[in-house]
């Protein structure tokens, strides 16, 4: 029996905790204090975020990080992203050779602007490098804890630990697929929800499907230029961790961040919403980061720059949406430093010779 440490009470770290556990494997859930150990103990449940679902008797809860990391085979970190290095700093010393390490956090880090696998990278044994790993998609976790079918994209520069990481986490209702584009990945699964924000503003103004289905398109294309700029693979954003994404958290009401765009479209302001959330709207934070990115590669991210503006320069949302779907017409692939041109004239040349 394979042993698994999930890090992270969170609605996530739950569900994979439970999806492990039902595969059959020993699980150690940790949490951060004592306290909040004893209590999903007591309820068998968390009660803050899922307090209609019991644990399995398979998932060891702890709040001692030793024992949650005795002798796994693998750690999950499903924890925000402004806690990650916190959290693999914690979980470092206890990593051997053959632990892979599994990020399921959809985010970027405020300040470096980098992703998780770098965060993790920098905390960890250099020699352990090869065993990191990203999993993302489109994965509400309400659906999969009500054994609904969905599918993941697990990602990893070594090809042998994205497979490992496949046949960890597959299961009947959970399909795993691989990827080495681990940048196109993680950008994905973080820069989709921005877009998520702004549908969920087209949503709270009742602007329709049209207009949404044209944010949200215009929205991915977007993602797709910084994705290239900083090394990811195009296609990534056409998959599972891209357009997959996208899907189910522009739609669904079950999305964080759909949600918190749509009490933005109400007037409310973006302090008392989240306030009022008991989890993390991870584009919030997102925002900031592509933002900074965006100017350091002189990189046009329209959308981007106007969800910045509503989130932290008190733009009104309408006024905002306005300008977005009035914007300036033009070749749908150009923007500042976009390079997507450049896919079509490569394939061109090498077409004609």
């Amino acid at each position: 029996m394979q042993k698994i440490a999930v890090i992270g009470t969170t609605t996530w770290g739950i569900t994979l905790a439970i999806l492990l556990a039902n595969k059959g494997s020993e699980v150690r859930l940790w949490a951060r204090t004592q306290k909040e150990a004893n209590k999903i103990r007591k309820k068998g449940s968390n009660p803050a975020r899922l307090p209609d679902v019991v644990l399995p008797e398979q998932i060891v809860i702890t709040s001692k990080m030793g024992e949650a990391l005795d002798d796994v085979s693998a750690v999950i970190l499903a924890v925000p992203s402004a806690t990650m290095r916190q959290n693999i700093s914690q979980v470092a010393s206890h990593l051997s050779k053959s632990t892979i390490v599994i990020s399921a956090a959809k985010g970027l880090e405020i300040g470096s602007n980098k992703r998780m696998s770098q965060v993790i990278a920098e905390e960890i044994d250099p020699r352990f490098e090869s065993n990191i790993c990203v999993l993302s998609g489109p994965n509400l976790a309400r659906e999969i804890i009500n054994n609904h079918p969905a599918a993941a994209v697990a990602a990893a520069e070594d090809r042998e630990t994205a497979k490992k990481a496949q046949r960890l986490l597959t299961c009947p209702n959970f399909c795993v697929f691989t990827n080495s584009d681990i940048i196109g990945v993680e950008l994905g699964g973080s820069l989709k929800n921005i877009i998520a924000l702004g549908a969920g503003i087209a949503d709270g103004l009742g602007y329709g499907d049209n207009a949404k289905a044209a944010f949200v398109t215009r929205g991915l294309t977007e993602i797709t230029a910084l994705g290239m700029a900083l090394g990811a693979n195009p296609l990534t954003f056409s998959g599972l961790a891209g357009l997959g994404d996208v899907i189910a958290t522009c739609a669904s009401p079950l999305s964080r961040n759909h949600y918190v765009g749509t009490e933005l479209a109400k007037g409310r302001p973006l302090a008392e919403i989240l306030e009022s959330m008991t989890e993390v709207a991870e584009g919030v934070n997102t925002t900031l980061v592509a933002t900074n990115l965006a100017e350091q590669l002189g990189l046009e991210m329209p959308i981007t720059e106007k969800i910045h503006q509503v989130l932290y320069e008190d733009a009104d949302p309408h006024q905002a949406a306005v300008e977005l779907m009035g914007g300036n017409a033009r070749h749908e692939l150009s923007g500042r430093r976009w390079r997507l041109f450049s896919l079509f004239r490569r394939r061109k040349k090498t077409s004609s010779t």
